[in-house]
């Protein structure tokens, strides 16, 4: 029989985490849910962890970030002398002190080769926590050398039309939908604008801005698909990007996301942080409409952590803001997900739910979908009907609530988006004590989110 030896580096991150056996094995099990992975991991299993035997596929990964978040700071897979795959790439994407495109570039071809490390990836609270602000000296140094011919705002115009395409065919299809070839975009053609040499410093500061929304959508991408470690990389580096372009608000903007992340999640640790942060960079610099984005992350942010007064407070300030600021042209980084009152009115329905206000919840959801075009907005329109029926259906309105879910499926038809499966499955879950009761409308809205779900897997 071999004699293993015990994993002396594993104990120690155990002892120093805190936790129980059984406590460690369910934040394990937590973890891989996160990446869409179900695990019978218990308190057997970490007691043969720490006899030396070496975790199955990506369990190794998935037990770094739990003691990651427990213990807050990035452990790696030799931090915890478990056989690493390769040491660099772990913490590829989580380190802000590099070239962004020197962080994205591995990133893009871990895509592109459809390798399994960060699509499998876990959100790290730690790296949620990094000091963002240290970056600023990124925005100062010198650009890299600049080769070629001068670009300038046609350049930069041209890349926002492209990434505008991707934006839009993303929203009305799903995250599926382009995501190599975005990879692609941004690797082949947009790295080397952005390394370009530049005719003003005003297109060298856009270009990088694009970029930056660039990178954002493909977290985005990522999100959509349930690969939350994979989204929060492109994040931090879509935020290392806008740093650097130096735009007013930018920065700010990606810290909101972030937040946003954080939030879905239930890892509230950083969030209000974040989203505090991202507030005081672009207050008083960008237009009200612009801050009233903002201001209603805030506001959600300060429902979760149970402040009711400020959230709501918060919430009413960003209505007040997104009137003031109708006819506001936006920016181009903050055209993300929509028409601003669309969003305002979907985060606003989320601070009241996050206050078991469902049926001012529901209202909002409603008021939310009505605002978006939904043939270019496809997918968040369903998302947003479906938490408007959710919160329909525990207020006692179950035929309501079923004519809601049924609106929701009319526009995921031809949307690939790993939330909108997730959303009918949870739908069948809410509806099947009524299927049970013999309710009609249930009974035949669970046969098509059946017919749904078979077709798409």
């Amino acid at each position: 029989m071999t004699r293993r030896t015990p994993n002396v580096q594993l104990r120690e991150a155990v002892i120093e985490s805190g936790l129980t056996y059984a406590a460690l094995a369910r934040e394990v099990r937590a973890v891989a849910a996160e990446c869409g992975v179900t695990l019978r991991t218990n308190k057997s299993t970490v007691e043969h962890w720490l006899s030396g035997v070496v975790p199955a596929g990506n369990t190794a990964q998935y037990l770094a970030v739990a003691l990651s978040r427990r213990i807050g700071r990035v452990l790696t897979l030799a931090d915890l002398g478990l056989a690493p795959k390769a040491p660099e790439d772990e913490a590829v994407g989580l380190t802000l002190s590099t070239d962004p495109l020197e962080a994205l570039m591995p990133m893009w071809r871990y895509e592109l080769d459809r390798r399994q490390l960060l699509a499998t990836s876990a959100y790290s609270v730690a790296a949620a926590g990094l000091p963002l602000a240290h970056v600023r000296e990124i925005a100062d140094r010198t650009a890299t050398a600049r080769t070629g011919r001068a670009v300038g705002m046609a350049e930069v115009a041209a890349v926002r039309d492209m990434i505008h395409f991707f934006s839009e065919m993303d929203e009305r299809h799903g995250g599926a939908h382009g995501r190599s070839a975005l990879v692609q975009y941004l690797a082949d053609d947009v790295a080397a604008l952005v390394r370009g040499h530049f005719r003003t410093d005003e297109a060298r500061r856009q270009m990088l801005s694009a970029a930056s929304r660039g990178v954002h959508l493909l977290g985005w991408k990522s999100y959509d698909a349930g690969q939350q470690g994979l989204a929060q990389r492109y994040y931090l580096q879509s935020y290392n990007l806008a740093v650097e372009s130096g735009i007013r608000g930018h920065d700010g903007f990606v810290m909101r996301t972030m937040a946003m992340q954080g939030l879905k999640l239930h890892r509230p640790e950083h969030c209000q942080a974040l989203a505090e942060t991202g507030l005081s960079r672009a207050k008083g610099k960008v237009s009200p409409a612009v801050e009233a984005l903002f201001r209603v992350v805030h506001a959600h942010t300060l429902a979760k952590s149970r402040q009711k007064r400020p959230a709501v407070s918060e919430a009413v300030l960003a209505q007040s803001l997104l009137e003031a600021g109708r006819d506001d042209e936006l920016p181009f980084w903050a055209l993300a997900w929509g028409p601003p009152a669309a969003s305002v009115y979907s985060r606003t329905a989320k601070v009241h739910e996050a206050m078991g206000n469902h049926r001012a919840a529901a209202e909002q959801y409603e008021r939310a979908a009505a605002y978006r075009p939904a043939p270019t907005y496809a997918r968040i329109v369903a998302l947003d009907l479906v938490a408007g029926a959710e919160m329909q259906l525990k207020t006692g309105g179950i035929e309501r609530a079923c004519a809601t879910w049924h609106r929701a499926m009319d526009h995921m038809e031809g949307v690939q988006s790993v939330r909108t499966r997730k959303a009918v499955s949870r739908l069948r879950r809410g509806l099947a004590c009524f299927r049970d009761r013999g309710v009609r409308s249930a009974a035949e809205l669970d046969d098509r989110a059946a017919e749904f779900l078979g077709s798409r897997s």
